[in-house]
């Protein structure tokens, strides 16, 4: 179908058959009427981000459609927004409309299908209801292309009725009237549709752009894979019990400056928490275990080192004790397999220099290389220890008056700091024939991964359902019927 412009004798073609009541000359934009073939007057070519052709083709809902018009509509002084009509070549018609990088795809629908409520302000098509948005004046700003019906330059009144992504708008212009039922689409369709790649930004909320989550398929998705983490976690918790799979006492003078390989061991069932327990009688002193987690059949290596420490002495008058002769500790989400431990430790050695105090007094001091001074109490077998001399000297609890009885007169300091060469007979290394216990269990699954993620779960929903309601506070901002309250 093709057109000769009366003013300029331009061929205008268009690759469908339809009746053009009046068309926009593509060359010198005169506004002709096909009846009398005169041109009424010049249109403004639409340029401000028009992005499809007169003529260029898209499929959408399956059809092929073909832009027949381009009309730019003005509202004010600077607002603007553009309508597509298009056209499939069985005459059925599509509306997009375009504004701020947010589309609608329209179509007519009857006027009497859509009913409005008593207070205006509500409206039903379909058994939706539809709350009234806002009220828009404009006129056409330029256009171009095909129309079917005669253009109106007069102003035109739009009134849209929203329901989340979908609204009815009423259009009325002079005394006619017609009722368009739209949709949001996202520019990703229309890209796909029409094959282009460069479309108008984005800026604000539109009238009806959804929400960047689909709350309902968020529910759904979370539902369901919270139900299976419950199923799994309840199998595998149920299914498992505490398991010891390494128990053993080892001299510290046979992994001394070496590594001892435990015997193997085998997990199996999920992965789970291996929890290890160190233990080795101590007295002021301290032992390092180095432990390593070997998987046989990857050589994957978890290492942990951990240092043991108890002290205990008396100062001021008052006893203290710091540290434990246990450490545990948690190597997490062992898998199941065939394992192994490396397993070296050592433990402070003290050298003591006992001093001179007989039987009789019932007393033996030292001091290790640390500087703590150590009284024995020869009769019970305990040693009660001080940070220093001074502390040892000045306390007034019932040790400190028994080494005053057994040392009376005598410069403590000067006991403890005899020469040690001279002193060889009563410089002594204790032999250390003492051991490390180590323990170590597999144990159920643990639930705190899983409340972790439930909770996570949890939170982003209510996140999301608190954004979704602020978005749709920002949507509605601009209209004066909003069913949200307006700061």
């Amino acid at each position: 179908m093709h057109y000769t412009c009366p003013v300029c004798n331009t061929e205008n073609n268009i690759d469908l058959t339809f009746r053009v009541e009046e068309y926009v000359c593509k060359s010198c934009s005169n506004h002709i009427d096909i009846d009398q073939n005169i041109s009424k007057r010049i249109v403004k070519k639409p340029i401000e981000n028009v992005v499809l052709e007169i003529g260029q083709k898209g499929i959408l809902q399956g059809v092929e459609f073909t832009v027949i018009s381009i009309v730019i509509r003005k509202y004010g002084t600077h607002i603007f927004w553009r309508e597509y009509a298009l056209k499939d070549k069985s005459g059925n018609d599509l509306f997009l409309s375009e504004s701020d990088g947010h589309w609608v795809l329209l179509e007519t629908i009857p006027k009497e299908k859509f009913i409005l409520g008593s207070s205006k302000t509500l409206g039903e098509y379909n058994g939706k209801t539809y709350r009234w948005y806002e009220t828009t004046d404009c006129n056409i700003h330029s256009a171009a292309g095909f129309f079917e019906d005669t253009l109106k330059f007069s102003l035109a009144t739009y009134k849209e009725y929203v329901n989340g992504t979908d609204m009815i708008s009423r259009e009325q212009s002079g005394s006619k009237i017609e009722y368009f039922k739209g949709q949001h689409i996202s520019k990703n369709e229309i890209k796909k549709a029409f094959k282009i790649s460069n479309l108008p930004s984005y800026s604000g909320i539109g009238i009806v752009q959804p929400f960047y989550i689909n709350i309902k398929q968020a529910i759904n998705i979370l539902c369901i894979t919270a139900l299976l983490i419950c199923l799994m976690q309840t199998y595998v918790y149920t299914s498992r019990a505490n398991n010891t799979v390494f128990q053993e006492s080892i001299f510290f003078k046979n992994i001394e400056n070496k590594e001892l390989i435990s015997k193997s061991f085998t997990f199996s069932g999920g992965s789970a928490p291996l929890e290890v327990r160190a233990y080795t009688a101590l007295d002021n002193s301290w032992a390092n275990v180095q432990l390593s987690l070997v998987n046989e059949k990857t050589n994957e290596t978890t290492y942990v080192s951990k240092d043991i420490e108890k002290y205990s002495g008396v100062e001021g008058g008052e006893s203290w004790t710091e540290g434990s002769e246990t450490e545990e500790f948690n190597i997490c989400g062992v898998a199941s397999g065939t394992y192994h431990f490396v397993i070296s430790a050592e433990k402070q050695k003290i050298i003591e220099t006992s001093i001179a105090g007989s039987a009789t007094d019932g007393i033996t001091l030292s001091k290790d290389p640390s500087g703590i001074i150590n009284v024995l109490n020869n009769a019970t077998q305990e040693t009660t220890s001080f940070g220093d001399v001074k502390t040892l000297e000045t306390d007034s609890g019932a040790i400190g008056r028994m080494v005053k009885q057994a040392f009376p007169n005598k410069n403590l300091d000067s006991l403890l700091n005899v020469n040690p060469i001279a002193q060889t007979p009563n410089l002594e290394t204790k032999s250390d024939e003492s051991s490390i216990n180590i323990t170590a269990t597999w144990l159920p699954v643990s639930f705190w991964n899983f409340w972790v993620i439930i909770i996570l779960m949890v939170a982003f929903f209510v996140l999301c359902y608190v954004a979704r309601y602020y978005f749709n506070v920002s949507k509605w901002k601009n209209s004066s019927n909003s069913p949200y309250p307006q700061s």
